[in-house]
């Protein structure tokens, strides 16, 4: 019995569990149980126990471990590691992938001191203050499939902060939820492709979301763009909440792809505030200038631009004129 597997069980029950059941669960001794539950008080869990009655989880730290995320998720987050402070949890999943790790593997971070965005950008990630995961897919699809799953992926944390929150969380093109026009969540889609065949290896997914942070905890200039969910409401979700809804909505999101297409287009659609607005995007070659008009069916953005032509862009950074680099 370890102390994941106890933490599980007695977060998962509603009421007490009797200590004769966990005995039966586990194939231990009462004095082993009694041990797992007095190493669970000492880093923080108010376990209440009652003779006859057993024991009853009443609350513990907001801390990200496997005893209170496993089973959010049948496939994404099968396989769980939660760590300390690393430098970002994309690159330690790479690397874990590398090393043949499974497909549903899902690794989260207290804090990162080197997390990453789109274009090199640094995603600032304060102890404690953030959720901070990435998942490792290794998907039998076609690498231009994988292109889309960005903007599924900003449909399913949607659907999470939704399900937790008054909020109404909304999506810059293509992988930003904004609240109120700031920055709350992002999201760095990575591929991994095999050189000589060109088929796709893995796909790693990194989401951060700003849960508990204020302006203080940001530089000045991400400041002015960010958000958190605590600066909009009196008492927002634990991460360990937000960390379960995320993961059982990655799940239905992974079970539905790419069959729900139409379904996910259209609740994209309905979030996507870039359409509509003048942008720059930003290409390796250079940026250009142009109107936003829509989400096209393949989620790309279709942009009139400047200089006359009616492009879909698929690839590229974009940023709302005016608004920095948001």
């Amino acid at each position: 019995m370890t102390k994941e597997a106890l933490l599980f069980l007695l977060d998962r029950s509603e009421g007490y569990l009797s200590g004769s059941a966990i005995c039966q669960r586990f194939g231990v001794t009462r004095a082993a149980v009694w041990k797992g539950v007095e190493a669970l008080r000492q880093e923080g869990w108010e376990i209440e126990s009652a003779p006859r009655r057993g024991y009853r989880l009443l609350s513990g730290p907001d801390r990200l471990r496997p005893g209170v995320l496993m089973g959010a998720g049948k496939v994404i987050g099968s396989h769980l590691e939660c760590l300390d402070t690393i430098s970002s949890t994309n690159d330690y999943i790479r690397e874990r992938a590398w090393q043949g790790a499974p497909h549903g593997l899902v690794v989260t971070a207290e804090e990162q001191t080197g997390g990453r965005g789109r274009q090199g950008r640094s995603f600032q990630s304060p102890r404690g203050k953030g959720l901070y995961l990435s998942v490792l897919l290794r998907p039998r699809f076609q690498p231009l499939q994988a292109v889309s799953l960005t903007p599924w992926v900003a449909v399913a944390v949607c659907r999470a902060l939704e399900r937790l929150t008054p909020l109404r969380p909304s999506i810059k093109w293509t992988n930003d939820v904004l609240i109120e026009g700031k920055k709350v969540c992002g999201i760095l889609t990575e591929m991994e492709m095999e050189g000589e065949t060109a088929s796709l290896q893995s796909v790693i997914i990194g989401i951060g979301v700003n849960v508990g942070s204020l302006p203080a905890d940001f530089s000045p200039e991400v400041a002015s763009v960010a958000t958190s969910l605590a600066q909009h409401m009196d008492s927002p979700p634990t991460r360990i909440a937000l960390a379960r809804a995320i993961l059982e909505e990655l799940d239905q999101m992974y079970a539905d792809f790419p069959h729900q297409h139409t379904a996910y287009l259209r609740q994209y659609r309905d979030r996507c505030t870039t359409p509509g607005n003048e942008v720059e995007v930003i290409f390796p070659q250079g940026t250009r200038r142009g109107f936003a008009r829509c989400i096209d069916e393949e989620f790309r953005l279709v942009v009139a631009f400047e200089d006359g032509g009616v492009e879909p862009v698929s690839s590229g950074e974009v940023s709302l004129r005016g608004q920095g680099a948001l």
